[in-house]
């Protein structure tokens, strides 16, 4: 039977100020960033990290440059390796070829991304094939023009579909957060996706104007946190879209640990998606663990 989206909508309070919201983040940073600025938790956050290359321009060379990189990762600080490598979905069969290193998933983007303009018949096909060509998770972008129009049960409707062919392999769904403007609408769709079935909610696709927020983050993981409260299912929160530094990974990570508390704090449960941040992040442990000034390349 069929699920209505707007009886669903009515049992949550979806009433929320951009303000306070904008306070809290403030609160939150201001007085956990100092201490969690750790080479404990920079490499925690590096082991959360989708390394990903979504450009018209990538070849299948590329993706198997990425994964000799990540099968080949040496260090000298007892790293952890990244969660995922995450590609389109031509590339998704270099991948599996060539992706060796235990425990790295492969992860793709689907759905007709980063528009998803078009048929749902489309988006589930393209979502089937890459799970069939070897990926384990699956990114997909809610139509946000159908949402904006208030035309929920479509936008819920597709993701479950969408989910239905992901088959086992987990679905993460991008809100476009940048482009939903308010926090009413960011608390909405993620209630929305989360009941369609989404694995993960995403802030944004790195393709629009505004990406990841500390806003969007923290109405999104204490929404998540009222999901499991309701529903006991855990989803998980992935941050995407102009985080490159040290600094901007610790401060989502205040945000994820203040709302939604260490359960989540692993790659199972929270991820980020980022091109820069690995090399970002290996450079400043080397300078805490070494002292020593000095670029640290990933890749």
């Amino acid at each position: 039977m069929e699920r209505d989206i707007l009886e669903i909508l009515k049992s949550y309070d979806l009433k929320i100020s951009d303000a306070e919201v904008k306070a809290n983040v403030k609160t939150i940073v201001d007085r956990d960033y100092k201490s969690l600025y750790t080479v404990e938790n920079l490499k925690k956050n590096f082991s959360l990290i989708d390394l990903t290359t979504l450009n018209s321009t990538d070849t299948h060379a590329k993706a198997k440059s990425f994964a000799d990189n990540v099968n080949n990762f040496q260090n000298d600080f007892d790293m952890p390796n990244v969660a995922a490598i995450c590609v389109y979905p031509y590339q998704v069969p270099t991948l599996n070829e060539n992706l060796k290193a235990e425990g790295v998933r492969i992860a793709s983007v689907a759905g007709v991304f980063p528009s998803s303009q078009s048929y749902v018949e489309v988006k589930a096909l393209e979502c089937k094939m890459a799970v069939e060509k070897g990926a384990n998770d699956i990114d997909i972008v809610i139509s946000i023009g159908a949402f904006l129009e208030g035309h929920y049960q479509t936008v819920f409707d597709e993701i479950a579909i969408q989910k239905e062919a992901c088959g086992d392999a987990h679905l993460k769904v991008i809100l476009e957060t940048g482009e939903l403007k308010t926090a009413e609408n960011i608390r909405k769709a993620s209630i929305l996706a989360m009941e369609a079935g989404a694995d993960f909610i995403k802030t944004s696709t790195g393709k629009v104007p505004v990406n990841a927020t500390l806003e969007a983050a923290y109405i999104m993981t204490q929404a998540i946190t009222e999901y499991y409260e309701k529903a006991g299912r855990m989803v998980g929160f992935k941050p995407a879209g102009g985080i490159s530094t040290a600094k901007d990974a610790i401060e989502f990570y205040a945000i994820s640990k203040n709302n939604l508390g260490e359960a989540w704090l692993n790659n199972k449960w929270s991820r980020i998606g980022a091109s820069s941040l690995a090399n970002s992040l290996l450079t400043e442990i080397h300078k805490l663990e070494t002292g020593e000034e000095k670029e640290i390349k990933y890749f």
